[in-house]
């Protein structure tokens, strides 16, 4: 048994990803050599890489002497010691084998939903009721790290500058009735952001929201259109909510996403930067191309921008109603180990326990990573190099994704002129 080895990662095929060379899953699809990659069709949206151990696209072990590779949860559910106890008996879920983590990367050319995750109770809750929709009862917290030039709507915005889109945006006023949009006026004069924010501020913005999300078809669709109208015809400097607005009304026309623009906070990431949103958060992403990493689970609640189920109710329901700056979100880096100076490995670690990233850059160079109590997987997204571990070694390049056994030293260097550049998932007991 190794402690280190590759694995086959798989595509998702969704209609808001970016379409063939593009794609930066499809680049590295095509990077891999692997066989199960080779046959690619550049017309289609390459979405989603998932790597890891969700049964709804699972990943496999790379064996070159069989013709039927492994599923990876089996052969950690056959090598327990891959995991390590303590992560397993932390967070056991009755099945053996399966990671706390799900890791993937994404590539976004079209916006994908207005959406939020449920807690644990709520998920529990869902799946029973649901199971063909909410596939798991597993919580979905996430971090999303930018490879590429990233946009996203995430969390509420400050009740202030809610009340400020209110009053510049009679379409969207039209559809609250007079009496909540008095008593959330009164809220936002009175609460400036989410540190602040009463009970009953909250629960104004819930009401608000609430209204917005179920009002009829009929006047959702006159308020968009209205809306659009005016936005075309206005000469005036062009702010970030109109061009946004036409974006998504091009992409998902008369939809009440395109209406949640005014209140959900607008985030620009640069490589390297990163956002997380726990459970009940709001959020949409725009454009571009990410790291994600989330617990376990394929639970997703929608409410607009998407040609899926939509469930408003369960959505509305679930959502934290916390407003505040969108700065809430960010993840700022650390060093990795913590214990090191050197500025090659950036540790983004979330406040919840199933998973924490780590980026590695490196050229004309190598680094060592001590030992961890949980599992981990790497994908390489540039260049190629080596890993070396316990007197073994194994060669990777741009697109291969390999798994890492609990506590195993590994030595990562660098093969060419080309910057090294990984992303590494683990979690730690």
């Amino acid at each position: 048994m190794s402690k280190v080895f590759k694995i086959i990662p798989t595509t998702q095929h969704y209609d808001w990803g970016k379409h063939g060379h593009l794609s930066k899953v499809y680049q590295l699809a095509v990077s891999s050599q692997i066989p199960a990659f080779q046959q690619l069709d550049e017309s289609k949206p390459y979405a989603e890489l998932w790597m890891g151990t969700h049964p709804t696209s699972p990943s496999h072990v790379l064996c070159s002497s069989s013709s039927s590779p492994p599923k990876l949860s089996d052969y950690l559910k056959d090598h327990p010691d891959l995991v390590g106890k303590a992560v397993a008996d932390k967070f056991s879920d009755g099945s053996e084998g399966n990671l706390p983590f799900l890791f993937k990367v994404l590539s976004i050319q079209k916006a994908l939903s207005i959406q939020t995750h449920p807690d644990k109770p709520t998920a529990e809750k869902l799946h029973a009721e649901r199971p063909d929709i909410y596939k798991d009862p597993h919580h979905k917290p996430e971090l999303a790290l930018a490879l590429t030039p990233f946009r996203a709507l995430c969390g509420f915005q400050a009740l202030p500058k809610i009340a400020i889109n209110l009053q510049n945006s009679p379409e969207l006023t039209s559809l609250i009735p007079p009496t909540i949009l008095d008593v959330f006026r009164q809220a936002a004069q009175t609460n400036g952001d989410g540190g602040g924010c009463t009970p009953e501020a909250k629960q104004a913005l819930r009401d608000l929201f609430a209204a917005i999300m179920t009002a009829p078809k009929g006047d959702i669709t006159n308020a968009v259109r209205k809306l659009v109208e005016r936005y075309q015809t206005d000469s005036t400097e062009v702010p970030i909510e109109r061009a946004l607005v036409l974006r998504l009304n091009e992409q998902f026309p008369d939809d009440i996403g395109v209406l949640c623009v005014f209140l959900l906070n607008h985030v620009t990431l640069q490589p390297g930067e990163a956002i997380f949103l726990s459970a009940g958060e709001p959020h949409a992403y725009v454009e571009g191309d990410i790291i994600e990493c989330m617990a376990n689970s394929d639970n997703v609640i929608r409410a607009g921008l998407t040609p899926k189920l939509i469930d408003v109710p369960n959505l509305v329901a679930g959502l934290t109603y916390v407003p505040d700056e969108p700065e809430r979100h960010r993840v700022i880096p650390t060093s990795f180990p913590a214990s090191s100076e050197s500025l090659n490995s950036k540790l983004y670690d979330p406040p919840i326990d199933e998973f924490s990233v780590v980026q590695i850059k490196l050229q004309n160079t190598e680094e060592t990573h001590p030992p961890i109590s949980g599992p981990s997987i790497v994908v390489v997204v540039q260049g190629m190099g080596r890993v070396q571990w316990q007197g073994d070694s194994l060669d990777i390049k741009c697109g291969d994704v390999f798994f890492i056994g609990a506590e195993t030293s590994v030595n990562f260097g660098v093969e060419g002129e080309q910057e090294l550049v990984m992303y590494r998932a683990y979690v730690a007991a």
